[in-house]
């Protein structure tokens, strides 16, 4: 998966949100293992929003109640920004990711960090 370079100028933050991504967050329905970011950050938010399983650390996030907008998450991390080391960290698990949604010219956007 590529990392593109950090976005210069975001158009507008949309929202801002914390997760604890546990052990739960690193499988989906089917317990199958989940290797990319973008997977992950989905079934984080499938867990909070459809499934109510959480972690200490979990904060809500409106944009992501929307199941269609789940399914944009691949799309928003590889237009958005997240760097090698938090993508290993987050695919490893048992880390804190700040995410913030963007909306820019080209369609919404992630950009992720692990604190």
């Amino acid at each position: 998966m590529p990392f593109p370079p950090a976005r210069r100028e975001p158009i507008s933050l949309v929202e801002r949100y914390t997760a604890y991504i546990g052990q739960d967050d690193l499988y989906n329905s089917y317990d199958e293992r989940l290797w990319e970011p973008w997977q992950i950050i989905r079934q984080d938010r499938a867990n909070y929003h459809r499934y109510g399983v959480f972690q200490p650390g979990d904060e809500g996030d409106a944009f992501f109640a929307s199941a269609k907008n789940r399914e944009r998450a691949e799309r928003m991390i590889q237009f958005g920004t997240i760097d090698r080391a938090a993508a290993a960290a987050l695919v490893q698990g048992d880390v804190l990711i700040d995410v913030k949604i963007y909306r820019g010219p080209d369609g919404d956007y992630l950009d992720i960090t692990v604190d």
